[in-house]
Formats: C-alpha cells, structure tokens, sequence
C-alpha cells in the first residue's frame, strides 16, 4: 500500500470499484429521467387525441392502437402538436386531424425515417383517412409494420 493510499483510506481496487458504481449510479439516474420523459410524452399525446374533434379522435385512436402494437419500439410523441411515433427522437410515422387542420380530411403520414424505400424511386409519403374499411386497416398495419423496420441507410 502506498503512503496515498493509506492516506486516503481506500486501496487502488476499492477506488475503481467506487468510480465504477459512480458512473452505474448516474447512468440508472439518466435513463430513468428518460423513462419518465418517454411516459409523460405517451401522456401527452393521449391528452391530444382525447381533445381531437369525434370522427378524428377515433381515427388518432386506431392508428396509435396499431402503431402502439405493431411497432412498440416506436416511442409515441407529439409531432408539429399532434400523434407521431419516433425511433431515437425522430418521428417515423405521424397522424393529423383533419379537423384540427381545416383540411378536407385526416392524414397517416411516413418521415424521411420510414424503411419504405422502393427500388422504383417512388413510393407514397401519406395517406388520407376519411372512413377506413377493415381492409383498408389492415394496409396502414402493415405499412407500419414496413415503416418501423430497419431505417434507410
């Protein structure tokens, strides 16, 4: 033992042992201050869709039914103030109210993010919802199940 260590109380090992536990103890606090982040975004944009007009409000809720279990490494969050799903902080796929936009109808879109890439140069970037079919349910499911794969390199 050298005289700093005898000094300081604490051997070489028990100092790395303390530094260690250190950082462990500031990465739990980290991702718990994530976890809690990730929670109170999901709230937040409940909160958003239980506020959306009838007829849009259903539509939010359906598409975050199947985004929520198709694809739940997506992390919902707010996008431009309405529902999007997000991989790493960037939104892949999106929902906006229609009547919350004053537009003709609601739309499920797909970002930058989306692994939709088609060999063909072009692919669709939204879709209108106005009163889906069963089928029509079925399609947005498996574009998000599409979306959320791999990201495009």
């Amino acid at each position: 033992m050298t005289r700093k260590d005898s000094a300081a109380g604490f051997s070489a090992e028990e100092r790395k042992a303390m530094k260690e536990r250190a950082a462990e103890l500031k990465a739990e606090a980290r991702r718990a201050k994530g976890a809690e982040k990730a929670a109170a975004e999901a709230a937040e944009l409940r909160e958003r869709i239980a506020q959306m007009p009838d007829g849009d409000r259903e539509l939010a809720e359906r598409v975050h039914e199947i985004v929520t279990s198709v694809a739940p490494d997506l992390a919902p969050k707010l996008y431009y103030g309405q529902p999007g799903y997000a991989r790493d902080g960037k939104v892949v796929v999106f929902f906006r109210s229609g009547q919350m936009d004053k537009e003709r109808y609601s739309t499920f879109g797909v970002s930058v993010q989306a692994a939709l890439d088609d060999p063909s140069g072009l692919w669709p970037t939204s879709y209108a919802l106005t009163d889906p079919s069963e089928e029509a349910w079925g399609r947005l499911t498996e574009i998000v199940r599409r979306a959320a794969g791999d990201a495009p390199s």
